[in-house]
């Protein structure tokens, strides 16, 4: 991609309380893990050691250390047991969990659910990610006859807001060879391909002018705006599209008659598809300049993030294996999905870490109604095991 980065992939602000990196990096010390700290931009990174004398490649696991913010109370988590139909997450408030609404609730009957009271965010994500990593590096300390290479730890702030802590980590003195994140959904699935994607901003500037004189003056940027938008290919927007379908996103519009501002989202999965749709907006761009009159629309292209499966191919390929093996061995049917989003591991893999997506286990992110079945989230942690398993046997000579 040849579009200049935006703004914020180099002005990047942290949070300046990391609580939770801190609790995790006292665990992890407490774990015998070496190498453990936490950057004041609330990065954590940790190494457990090798257990071989021969060289292994390092693998790693990250998770991110932050959750939606689109609720703010406090987490009011329960494990339920569920034997199928409605689960009550709220007595007095009539909150319920309905498998109409949830089909994939009867998959997990006989289990218990960890869920809220309905009031609140679980935090699953990415929660879920953290307590799977913590319990696979506690199970590998406990259990030294299995063998391994250098097993390495990373949890980022900010993924929520635009993947920034991945943007900015530095893959170079982490030294892993290759990673996986911890951030999708039910059991099974198994990430390996997501958007490239870009923004656009786009700036009308009109000629003002008092409406009792405005004839042959005025030039309303707000209708320039609302023209340009009309002219966006129909039915690619998100509302429109599933798969592997892209999308122009009209994402923001603010201004008045003199001045509007467009911001677009742009998303599609190959890299092609994806440079067409970015030069169709430039195109578009330059065709109403030209008939406005010159300065009278400016088009910023950016990059945001890159499809992870562009870093995956040919000999970079052996994570996706991996990963597939592992959840073989523990008769969990891989279930390949192209994710319409971002994830950490899209930024890490453009910056040289090759890093698919597996499971937390967790269902409906950013919701009130966000659950996780208890065994999907022993059986990410069982993945993660696996996959160390697995790298030992297959580079050791």
């Amino acid at each position: 991609m040849n579009h200049p980065k935006g703004e914020e992939y180099h002005n990047t602000k942290y949070a300046s309380r990391p609580v939770l990196a801190n609790q995790v990096a006292e665990e992890l010390r407490g774990l015998g893990l070496q190498d453990v700290q936490v950057s004041d931009r609330s990065i954590l990174t940790a190494t457990l050691p090798a257990n071989v004398d021969y060289s292994l490649p390092a693998v790693a696991f990250f998770g991110h250390l932050d959750t939606s913010a689109e609720q703010t109370t406090d987490t009011h988590a329960q494990i339920l047991p569920y034997s199928g139909g409605d689960l009550c997450l709220n007595e007095q408030q009539q909150i319920y969990l309905r498998q109409s609404e949830f089909p994939e609730l009867s998959d997990y009957i006989g289990d218990e659910i960890i869920v809220t009271d309905g009031t609140s965010l679980l935090g699953a994500d990415d929660k879920a990610a953290i307590a799977s990593i913590v319990n696979m590096i506690q199970y590998l300390v406990q259990h030294p006859e299995i063998k391994h290479g250098p097993v390495k730890v990373g949890l980022v702030p900010d993924e929520e807001q635009g993947l920034r802590g991945a943007k900015v980590f530095d893959v170079k003195s982490f030294g892993a060879d290759f990673a996986y994140t911890l951030d999708c959904c039910g059991i099974g699935e198994l990430v390996y391909e997501n958007w490239n994607a870009g923004d656009a901003a786009i700036v009308f500037t009109g000629q003002s002018a008092h409406p009792m004189s405005a004839k042959g003056k005025l030039k309303n940027s707000l209708l320039m705006a609302h023209k340009f938008i009309s002219m966006l290919p129909g039915g690619e927007a998100p509302e429109y599209t599933e798969g592997r379908e892209g999308y122009y996103w009209v994402k923001q519009l603010h201004g008045n008659s003199a001045k509007t501002v467009l911001n677009m989202d742009i998303r599609d999965f190959t890299e092609q598809g994806y440079q067409q749709r970015m030069q169709f907006l430039q195109n578009l761009s330059d065709s109403f300049a030209a008939l406005w009159g010159e300065g009278s629309v400016k088009c910023t292209l950016s990059d945001r993030y890159a499809n992870v499966f562009n870093s995956l191919q040919g000999e970079s390929a052996y994570p996706i294996d991996i990963a597939t093996q592992a959840y073989r061995n523990l008769n969990i049917e891989p279930k390949v999905t192209p994710m319409r989003g971002g994830y950490d591991g899209a930024a890490l893999s453009q910056n040289g870490l090759p890093c698919p997506n597996v499971f937390t286990g967790a269902h409906n992110f950013h919701s009130i109604y966000e659950y996780l079945p208890v065994k999907s989230l022993r059986a990410a942690s069982q993945v993660l095991v696996e996959i160390v398993k697995l790298t030992e046997q297959r580079f050791k000579g």
